[in-house]
């Protein structure tokens, strides 16, 4: 004999005084425990889309090398430009490109950077378009 026999067809008890719970409501009880903990973050990053880095033409460069001199030459007007550059992805491989508006504060070719009025500093190798001037 089965030591549940006796109550195992008894008819499932319904309170008067709570209401029934949703089954949404009961499986939401038991989200914290996910066996998968991190899957939700790893399928995100995995999904997540990077770029590649474009490789200027000697044409582009010229061109980005002509708007760095007259930079450099009108550095004290601090014209205001927009400077599109790559940035590497930290955790896989490509990066993005971003679009920056301000204006130069320096020049440092010895280092290969332009340092932004705003102290940003980014790689001249890094930079496929300037405009604004």
């Amino acid at each position: 004999m089965n030591i549940y026999e006796e109550i195992i067809n008894l008819p499932h008890h319904i309170s008067n005084k709570h209401q029934q719970m949703s089954l949404e409501s009961r499986a939401a009880q038991f989200a914290p425990f996910a066996a998968l903990s991190g899957y939700e973050d790893l399928v995100t990053e995995a999904s997540r889309l990077t770029d590649t880095k474009i490789e200027l033409t000697n044409e582009m460069k010229d061109i980005i090398n002509d708007k760095l001199l007259f930079i450099e030459k009108n550095i004290l007007n601090k014209p205001i430009i927009n400077i599109t550059y790559f940035v590497l992805d930290k955790r896989k491989n490509g990066g993005k490109y971003i679009t920056i508006t301000d204006s130069v504060r320096q020049i440092d070719l010895v280092n290969n950077i332009i340092i932004l009025t705003s102290r940003k500093k980014i790689n001249i190798n890094d930079i496929i378009g300037i405009s604004g001037i």
